[in-house]
């Protein structure tokens, strides 16, 4: 099993995955930048940092390869503990693990994880297909100075235009004058025409409101023992984050379950039949990935230490 395949999948979607007894690799959004010596421009990026202290098993990685490999969720969850105890092994021999896409991994001296993050990918899906690039500095100052020098040694010179006046000029202007009062006319009547227009139009829809009203008064009535309003008041969980409590071969032991979460006040559902026939069921549905970690702690704690998180879209 290649778990460093597995991890560089769900690095594409979340911001944390916990490799169950080993640590967390984590992805941290940054903004796009520029490099100022060597005038590179790099597109925004998710950085890659390891946490040692994320150990706890949150169920996101196991339940990913039962998926991809078609296996149970305990025989996955066996698999990477397995492959965590190799690793550990090779790290304690001091060999550098490599992870491909993800980075390396060494013990320094005093026992704790080094990590080096890979440069040859970016997680982050919004910037798909952008890669650095660099510019040539333009340097604005140098070209003022070129136009500067030019109109200092080019002479400008301005000539007036000589025009000879004719009779015939003088009658082109009474012409143009004479258009223009026939137009300032013309705009005038055609004004007072749609002012008219527009008042008799808003008199007789005034009218014909009127008209209206009237029937609608008449057609009015009242209805002395009207029905009562009906008010329904329905809960539906939502969320791709659930927190399953049991699956069952027999439906009927299903519903028992689902009663039984209920009467000690969880949420509790089924949300159907997984892909070995059984029914599952939940204590509860949630939006928020923290959310729902912070419950099956809870859940773990008081109530059900075998309760596991299932990441699914039920749409």
């Amino acid at each position: 099993m290649q778990l460093e395949t597995y991890i560089s999948d769900l690095l594409y979607r979340y911001d944390c995955v916990i490799v169950p007894e080993f640590g967390a690799f984590l992805t941290n959004r940054v903004s796009a930048k520029i490099h100022e010596s060597t005038h590179t421009f790099y597109p925004p990026k998710k950085v890659l940092s390891f946490n040692e202290q994320l150990q706890s098993n949150d169920g996101l990685l196991a339940s990913y390869i039962a998926e991809v490999e078609k296996i149970p969720y305990t025989k996955a969850n066996d698999k990477i503990l397995k492959q965590v105890k190799s690793i550990k092994s090779y790290l304690i021999e001091g060999e550098t693990i490599q992870f491909e896409n993800i980075g390396e991994l060494i013990l320094n001296s005093e026992g704790k994880i080094n990590f080096d993050p890979s440069q040859h990918i970016n997680y982050l899906t919004d910037a798909f297909g952008l890669s650095h690039f660099s510019s040539t500095d333009v340097s604005r100052e140098s070209y003022k100075k070129k136009v500067e020098a030019v109109e200092a040694t080019t002479p400008i010179a301005f000539t007036p235009e000589k025009r000879e006046e004719s009779k015939s000029n003088n009658w082109l202007k009474y012409a143009a004058a004479a258009v223009i009062v026939l137009g300032l006319s013309g705009f005038g009547a055609a004004y007072y025409y749609n002012t008219t227009i527009e008042n008799h139009n808003q008199l007789a829809q005034e009218v014909a409101n009127e008209q209206l009203d009237a029937k609608v008064q008449e057609a009015t009535f009242i209805i002395s023992n009207p029905l009562p309003a009906a008010t329904l008041n329905l809960e539906k969980q939502g969320g791709n984050y659930h927190i399953v409590a049991g699956a069952f071969r027999v439906e009927n032991n299903s519903d028992k379950k689902v009663k039984q979460l209920r009467a000690k006040g969880y949420k509790a559902r089924k949300i159907g039949v997984n892909r070995y026939g059984l029914h599952e069921v939940v204590y509860g549905s949630f939006e928020n990935r923290t959310e729902a970690k912070r419950e099956l702690y809870k859940i773990r704690r008081e109530h059900n230490s075998e309760a596991w998180l299932l990441v699914k879209n039920l749409d």
